[in-house]
């Protein structure tokens, strides 16, 4: 199910009980101009949240301004968001609009609002309740037509209690809270995000890449404590540096195999082992490639064949235990040959 977004190559990816949740409160919430706070860990998607409640609202023509109020320097925040008039300070030579007045007519988006300062919480209050903008040293309001969406990751009644932040903002920002699951909540929506990133990954890629079963459940059962970011990140640097077509779970990190117990690795769906085998996966992969023939563009038949050639040499030796004298044999190889294509192909045990 996806909820539109910008472009078409862009949207919220998933199938999950946990994720149609939240895509029923988006086409709800959508239409309404009350204000959105979205709960969730970094890494879940929350401007992509709120980027899906404005481009499905009435102000979807209008402006969409992110600030994050965690990223923006406390003493820079006030002029960032409320602008200022030529002279208000030493260096302002220029008025400058701020993001507040550039989203009048849209949807201010503010990420980490627990972060912004309490002498700001005060102004931004004022916005909510009078609907007007004073500029750093100006002498009249500006009035402002702003749908205000917020996210944070922190416990905001935590806050509260501790002083950092001020409770009748909380009540002004918290009319319609958005829980978004961490990734580990909605394991079934994995697979589906990973294809999602492998084929943005593939585009204008020269030799596209593919995930085996026994891979995709390895990934599935890890907890990603950066959640969707993290797997995006993950899904990128394994398509550069994975050996060969197909990404196993040879080519994942011990950061990941060492969470998930060995027993979770097996595929749901159960395949015999000699189809699971990298090199028989990548021999499959070649027949479909040339089934309908050379492609105009041509082809790598070098890398091609070197890749099949360094797939094949890691079965064997994974099979032997890393033992060049059997893997050898297994290969109907000489050791010495061996040796030297392990040389040249840079093939190390692991």
């Amino acid at each position: 199910m996806k909820i539109k977004l910008d472009t078409e190559n862009f949207n919220i990816v998933g199938e999950s009980q946990e994720i149609r949740e939240i895509f029923d409160i988006i086409e709800r919430a959508a239409g309404s101009q009350s204000t959105v706070m979205i709960y969730g860990e970094s890494g879940t998607g929350k401007e992509l949240i709120a980027r899906a409640l404005h481009l499905n609202s009435p102000r979807a023509s209008k402006p969409f301004i992110a600030v994050n109020c965690a990223a923006i320097p406390h003493e820079l925040l006030e002029s960032e968001l409320f602008g200022y008039e030529k002279g208000a300070f030493t260096g302002a030579v220029n008025a400058r609009i701020g993001r507040i007045e550039l989203a009048n007519k849209g949807t201010l988006f503010l990420d980490e609002i627990g972060d912004m300062p309490p002498a700001l919480q005060v102004k931004l209050l004022r916005v909510l309740a009078e609907r007007e903008i004073d500029r750093i040293g100006g002498t009249k309001s500006i009035p402002v037509d702003i749908r205000v969406i917020t996210a944070t990751h922190k416990n905001l009644e935590v806050a509260i209690e501790e002083g950092s932040f001020r409770e009748d903002l909380y009540y002004r920002l918290n009319i319609i809270p958005l829980n978004l699951p961490p990734l580990r909540a909605r394991k079934s929506d994995i697979p589906l995000l990973t294809s999602h990133f492998l084929k943005q990954c593939n585009n204008g890629s020269g030799s596209p890449k593919t995930i085996n079963a026994e891979a995709m459940n390895v990934l599935v059962n890890y907890s990603w404590p950066g959640n969707i970011r993290e797997l995006a990140n993950f899904v990128e640097r394994m398509v550069v540096l994975s050996i060969g077509s197909i990404i196993t779970s040879r080519d994942l990190p011990d950061k990941v195999l060492g969470e998930v117990p060995k027993e979770k690795w097996a595929s749901l769906e159960k395949l015999p082992v000699s189809e699971e085998s990298p090199a028989h996966l990548l021999q499959q992969s070649l027949k479909q490639s040339f089934h309908v023939g050379i492609p105009d563009e041509g082809i790598n038949l070098k890398k091609l064949v070197e890749n099949f050639e360094k797939e094949l040499l890691i079965e064997a030796l994974e099979k032997t235990g890393w033992v060049k004298n059997k893997a050898a044999t297994l290969l109907n190889l000489n050791r010495t040959t061996l040796v030297e294509k392990l040389k040249k192909l840079q093939i190390t045990n692991p």
